[in-house]
């Protein structure tokens, strides 16, 4: 096997993502590589996009997406020579105690099931969001979308997830009557999803540090409301 870590600096464009723009050229080096070998593994930014690298290199056999601790920290690409069959997507969030596995062919199809949130909301970790396998999750772990674009799922039933699982506790309406219920909390942990408002800006606007138990999630519904999901850590 020979395995590569491409240098992510560019003369001239500095720091890049594209590994057209790495050195080496991975891309334009394959078939010179593959007359010395069977296998190549390349490690990439974690910033690289997954359909993009696809698009620049042939003969992908799998993609291992790495994360620790909700970080993901590395995207390993392998290469097997001749290879032209489905690609395989491995994910991996490796914590402190555990590691949450969510593994799938690229390709796979299914529809989800829409709903507003119910009793248990659930949040991907970062080496399945980075995967882009949001309907996946919600057929495999029988678990609603809320939205196409908000990747939050919910259910009535606490299920075992690989993510962040939560307590619904109330939920409002993004208007200026329900954030006045909201004047009272002096600190909580804020998430957007699918929101057209940044974190920072709506920690400026309500005046809420960060930190605490309660967990308040801006995001829209499968009615295209805009919603603020009040949780607790399940």
């Amino acid at each position: 096997m020979i395995y590569i870590d491409p240098s992510r600096r560019h003369e001239h464009k500095g720091r890049v993502y594209r590994l057209i723009d790495c050195e080496p050229n991975i891309p334009k080096e394959i078939n010179k590589l593959f007359t010395s070998t069977e296998q190549i593994m390349i490690k990439t930014s974690p910033m690289l996009d997954i359909t993009q690298g696809i698009k620049e290199l042939k003969m992908v056999s799998q993609i291992h997406i790495v994360a620790v601790n909700n970080d993901v920290k590395e995207v390993l690409w392998l290469l097997q020579k001749g290879y032209n069959e489905v690609i395989k997507i491995k994910t991996i969030n490796i914590g402190k105690q555990t590691s949450q596995k969510f593994n799938y062919r690229l390709g796979d199809i299914c529809t989800p099931i829409f709903s507003l949130p119910e009793k248990y909301l659930y949040e991907p970790n970062a080496a399945i969001m980075k995967s882009g396998a949001f309907n996946l999750v919600s057929e495999r772990y029988s678990i609603n979308k809320l939205h196409q674009n908000s990747h939050l799922y919910t259910s009535k039933v606490l299920k075992d997830f690989p993510g962040r699982r939560f307590l619904i506790t109330r939920i409002l309406k993004f208007s200026k009557k329900d954030l006045k219920e909201l004047k009272a909390i002096k600190k909580a942990n804020l998430s957007t999803r699918n929101f057209p408002e940044s974190v920072a800006s709506l920690r400026n606007k309500m005046k809420i540090a960060d930190g605490g138990n309660l967990y308040l999630f801006f995001t829209t519904d499968l009615n295209n409301n805009k919603i603020i999901i009040c949780c607790t850590k399940a």
